[in-house]
């Protein structure tokens, strides 16, 4: 956490550090950062498992394997669309955002939320495939990174 300018969460000690955070986008950028297969492809053909808490023809959402909040869940399209620059759909976004909303809302997390989408190696992308973050469960601070 030295290289961080807030202290870790109470209770949280999984968090990554911001240089693992950024070694991962280097190597994730070197690896997917054009079009093709990535992890989320196989959750959503299910050729991996995954907690996925929802699902309809355009998108799913499911908890995040390595979470970063208490409550901390992915919205992905079906679609394999590389990031958020690489989107063209408006529709197609918005409903990734009132899904988020609306998971969010079962979970619930009444408190409030975050909701990130990195983009790109400056962003700390680290699945080229575009997705949503949701956290809650606990209070965030500013700023991010």
């Amino acid at each position: 956490w030295e290289t961080f300018s807030i202290p870790p969460p109470r209770g949280l000690t999984s968090l990554c550090t911001k240089s693992d955070e950024v070694k991962l986008a280097e190597e994730a950028s070197r690896k997917y950062g054009s079009p093709g297969p990535t992890i989320f492809s196989k959750v959503i053909d299910k050729s991996i498992p995954a907690d996925i808490i929802y699902e309809d023809d355009k998108c799913l959402a499911f908890r995040d394997i390595n979470p970063q909040a208490p409550v901390h869940f992915l919205v992905i399209p079906r679609a394999p669309i590389p990031g958020i620059s690489a989107a063209e759909d408006d529709d197609l976004l918005g409903h990734l955002l009132v899904v988020a909303k609306n998971v969010a809302k079962q979970e619930p997390l009444s408190e409030g939320y975050r909701v990130v989408i990195n983009n790109g190696k400056h962003g700390s992308q680290s699945v080229y495939h575009l997705h949503i973050h949701v956290l809650g469960g606990r209070q965030m601070a500013w700023p991010p990174g």
